[in-house]
């Protein structure tokens, strides 16, 4: 890490709290999330200057996204070993619009755009996009067109969600998921007891994951450990306002910095590529939840949460601002990341 590094952190921060609190003065749905994310998008694109382009450095997003891990581990209370049994309809259907729309994204993109085999699978897979991008580099030539598809796909989740929220629930659900973000637990009121657990919790159970190659390890292992231990009474570690926040203003802004980096000359013959396959996923993820949702299964928004494949760590969040049951959301999200990293080795032809 170098001096220009963290200048340049720290004005991306800094430009991306302004843009969250400003949001949020106009009572916008997750303000820290779409203030962050455009704000800073604004910024990358009318900033000339190298060293003040927004940059939110690996080192310092990793060490959030490992204490998001520990919040999403920590809703799994004893009480959610009998919930989990209820849930088998919701994760059947779950996994068969996974297989469904990475059908559908891979038929549009060989069929009508002429991909090969690989490139539109990659492009397809609904989630895990930070493994899958890097699975692409030794698998197909251009590996930055499924990121790119990846990241247009987790933009739009970031930016419908809150406005399908807003449109459902109308501004009283706004307001009342605002209210929710203000009424979660404190940093400063919290006993430094539980501080030292989070920490703990978080280096440990990447540590271990890492040393036993789990994939995702800044997920994966602070996760199982903080939801082992509170499986088992051991800790109780609440969900923190400041952690949300940064959270929010850290995927957001990272997501901004990368758009504003976006050379369009480059990639400008695949932009319609990557918008109408986001859409078309999002839209049978959108129509599978809304069935469940009128079949009885449950709220239509915490459905869609539960179903709609914009990354773990970012569905996880609007489900924590919006006041959602982050365990059902967090359990549904895992089983589908599980089950294409299940699948992709069998989909992949091998050059």
């Amino acid at each position: 890490m170098n001096i220009v590094s963290l200048i340049s952190l720290l004005i991306t921060l800094v430009i991306a709290c302004l843009g969250g609190f400003t949001f949020q003065r106009l009572n916008f749905p997750a303000p820290f999330l779409l203030g962050s994310l455009f704000v800073t998008l604004f910024w990358g694109y009318l900033t000339k200057s190298k060293q003040f382009k927004p940059e939110i450095p690996r080192w310092f997003q990793l060490s959030v996204l490992v204490c998001m891990s520990v919040l999403i581990g920590a809703t799994f209370s004893p009480s959610i070993i009998d919930t989990i049994s209820r849930w088998y309809i919701t994760i059947f259907s779950m996994i068969t619009v996974t297989l469904i729309s990475t059908f559908a994204g891979y038929a549009y993109l060989t069929k009508m755009r002429d991909y090969d085999h690989n490139l539109a699978i990659l492009c397809s897979l609904p989630g895990g996009q930070a493994e899958i991008v890097a699975t692409s580099m030794g698998l197909v030539d251009k590996d930055y067109v499924v990121a790119f598809c990846h990241l247009i796909r987790v933009t739009l989740v970031f930016c419908l969600t809150p406005l399908i929220l807003a449109f459902v629930k109308g501004e009283q659900g706004v307001i009342e998921s605002n209210i929710a973000l203000n009424n979660l637990s404190s940093l400063f009121n919290l006993p430094i007891q539980t501080i030292v657990q989070l920490v703990f919790v978080a280096i440990i159970g990447y540590g271990l994951a890492q040393l036993i190659k789990l994939p995702m390890p800044h997920l994966l292992g602070p996760m199982i450990l903080s939801g082992g231990l509170h499986l088992y009474g051991s800790i109780d570690i609440p969900r923190i306002s400041e952690l949300v926040i940064l959270a929010q203003i850290t995927i957001a802004s990272a997501i901004g910095a990368r758009l504003s980096q976006v050379k369009f000359s480059k990639l400008s013959n695949y932009l319609g590529d990557a918008l109408i396959s986001s859409i078309l996923t999002i839209s049978i993820f959108c129509i599978a939840a809304l069935l469940l949702a009128h079949l009885g299964y449950g709220e239509f928004i915490q459905m869609l949460l539960a179903f709609i494949p914009g990354g773990l760590y970012e569905v996880s969040l609007l489900a924590l601002i919006f006041g959602y049951d982050l365990a059902f959301v967090a359990f549904h999200h895992s089983i589908r990341f599980i089950l294409i990293f299940i699948l992709l080795p069998l989909v992949i032809k091998k050059t």
